[in-house]
């Protein structure tokens, strides 16, 4: 299993679409509030509201309290467009977390300077900011099973 850990997302369906995924692939979701919005049906119905019974998520109210949750994944790696190695270039490892900050404002200079490693999805666009955030843990968390499985 991988961990997937979004720092204060902003935007429900995007959310809404990675506990999906989660639910789909089997990886723990952990969520760090705040959250730009309320976990809810309306909210999430379109993007896997029906999904949310079988995701295995974690709430914590703030980043220390993730930090000090015994279940948060020892080895993080922070996804950033900021990182010179790739997705590719990383051996991951069962339990390890897949950290994305959130759609408006990315993971702070803290969050930078704590983890253990920061990748980024290659890009052959120099064009181009980003991916939505959705789409790039899909793409990261499936590349990071392709490898421990």
């Amino acid at each position: 299993m991988i961990e997937i850990i979004l720092y204060q997302p902003e935007i429900p369906q995007n959310t809404g679409n990675i506990g999906r995924l989660c639910a789909f692939n089997g990886c723990r979701l952990h969520l760090v509030h705040p959250l730009g919005f309320t976990i809810n049906d309306r909210n999430l119905r379109r993007a896997g509201m029906d999904y949310w019974a079988d995701l295995d998520v974690i709430e914590h109210q703030e980043w220390q309290a993730f930090l000090s949750h015994p279940s948060r994944p020892q080895r993080i790696h922070l996804l950033t467009t900021h990182a010179e190695q790739t997705i590719w270039e990383v051996n991951f490892k069962k339990g390890e977390g897949l950290l994305f900050g959130n759609e408006g404002h990315g993971a702070p200079d803290f969050i930078h300077q704590w983890v253990d490693s920061r990748i980024q999805i290659p890009k052959y666009n120099d064009k181009l900011r980003s991916l939505n955030l959705a789409v790039a843990v899909g793409i990261a968390s499936y590349e990071a099973l392709r490898q421990i499985n």
